[in-house]
């Protein structure tokens, strides 16, 4: 691979991007380096909550084949995650039985864009879409080396066919 490649593949993929853990300390997402992951912006008060079942259960299914969910509370639809972390946590624990990592709470959208969301919303979903985060549980799916492999609208389930397609053929890459 040339230089000018890495270098390019550098600045799209995930890993380099500092945020930090949910309970504090760092997300550190170099641990996902060869890892499959599915990146999704989370809120406890929202329709779309009860997709934290479907996202633990994405999670287990394939989180031996080198599989992870990542959540990213951000607060920025109609503050539907208004909580703090410790608020965050327990309800995600306690509600939805969640066992995968957590970020600390970001800014999706707007100037104070997270750089991990810098990096995604440059990708397209199915229909073209790229830009700004519609709302909450839109997903980004990404491959081993970093770089996204699909991105999801906040209505399509986890368990939907095209997601769970996705991340098996991701896992085989």
């Amino acid at each position: 691979m040339s230089d000018d490649v890495q270098n390019a593949q550098a600045e799209q993929d995930v890993y380099g991007v500092p945020i930090g853990a949910l309970l504090g300390g760092s997300a550190e997402l170099e641990q996902f380096r060869g890892k499959v992951v599915l990146v999704v912006n989370v809120a406890s008060r929202c329709g779309l909550t009860p997709q934290y079942e479907e996202l633990e259960k994405l999670h287990e299914r394939f989180a031996g084949r080198g599989f992870s969910v990542l959540g990213v509370p951000c607060n920025q639809f109609k503050g539907q995650e208004p909580g703090t972390a410790e608020e965050i946590a327990e309800f995600c624990s306690a509600t939805y039985g969640v066992t995968f990592p957590m970020t600390e709470k970001v800014d999706v959208n707007g100037d104070g864009r997270h750089q991990l969301y810098e990096r995604l919303v440059g990708f397209a979903d199915s229909e073209g879409y790229t830009g700004d985060i519609q709302w909450n549980f839109e997903k980004f799916l990404v491959g081993a080396d970093g770089v996204v492999r699909g991105r999801f609208g906040p209505q399509t389930t986890p368990d939907a066919g095209e997601v769970v397609a996705a991340v098996e053929k991701a896992l085989a890459e």
